[in-house]
């Protein structure tokens, strides 16, 4: 990333994206003012001009890395139709972002998002308008929804922690495991379908 000239030159966006580029390089203890200032070469002070300390920093930038997870999913399902395929294909694009991406991925996973903030609730919607367009096909109520969305998201990020923290040890591919799993829970979301929850 090219260094601002000037103090007075720095954007919310290059404090962000500097933060981002610390998360890649040295993970989630990389992620504060102080570090980032040095990243940028400026004092911590200036970065205050900006995003109100380390909470208000994480919050941005888990902000910015759920629109790029959006983004990257959205580009690898366009344009599938059919209801299984659309499934699984966001399923792959889920874990395929956080292999390219672990610590993005582990700390945008870990950040819980209140509806109350207005730029959170419009990443939250975001987020919901894509999962429901995966299983649209499905004409889910209200609260199967919510069911479906749960155990999908429990499933999915439950698969890749524990693939991230090297516990797959058997050696049976993990690839073919987590395609397993997603057979299993469109299996499952049929089964919320039918009401018998």
């Amino acid at each position: 990333m090219g260094r601002p000239t000037k103090e007075n030159s720095l954007t919310p966006e290059d404090v962000i994206q500097a933060a981002i580029n610390c998360l890649d390089k040295e993970g989630e203890s990389a992620l504060g003012v102080n570090r980032v200032a040095r990243e940028l070469g400026i004092k911590p002070p200036a970065i205050y001009k900006h995003l109100n300390g380390n909470a208000e920093l994480r919050l941005a930038v888990v902000l910015t890395i759920w629109r790029q997870f959006l983004d990257y999913c959205q580009n690898k399902t366009q344009g599938i139709k059919e209801q299984r395929q659309l499934f699984k294909a966001g399923g792959m694009a889920n874990r395929d972002f956080a292999k390219l991406y672990p610590a993005r991925y582990k700390v945008m996973m870990q950040y819980q998002l209140h509806p109350a903030d207005k730029d959170a609730n419009a990443v939250i919607q975001e987020a919901m308008g894509w999962f429901q367009e995966g299983i649209q096909g499905y004409d889910l109520t209200e609260n199967q929804l919510i069911d479906a969305m749960r155990m999908v998201n429990a499933a999915v990020y439950g698969f890749i922690s524990v693939e991230q923290a090297g516990m797959m040890t058997f050696e049976r591919s993990t690839d073919e495991s987590y395609q397993v799993m997603l057979d299993a829970l469109i299996i499952g979301i049929e089964y919320i379908r039918s009401g018998k929850n």
